[in-house]
């Protein structure tokens, strides 16, 4: 099972943490991973950035990531772990 924590403290908040969760279950619908990666929200991972929202994928820490960026994010951090 893969864990994804989104950070949805205020300053993930204000960047868009909620526009990442909401790709995050598309994506996850969309390659019928529902069964293999659990989403979780987390308070303040201490990782800010100035751009973008920190998500731990597992034990491994993003930080910066965009609605812009998502689909490379999504591909090269959790794709991969899935064995898709």
């Amino acid at each position: 099972m893969i864990i994804i924590q989104i950070c949805v403290g205020s300053s993930c908040h204000l960047k868009g943490s909620e526009d990442i969760i909401e790709l995050l279950k598309q994506a996850i619908a969309a390659h019928h991973l529902e069964n293999e990666v659990t989403l979780a929200g987390s308070f303040c991972a201490g990782r800010c950035n100035r751009v973008g929202v920190t998500v731990t994928v597992d034990d491994e820490v993003y930080t910066g990531v965009t609605k812009e960026g998502f689909a490379e994010f999504f591909k090269n951090a959790v794709l991969p772990r899935t064995g898709k």
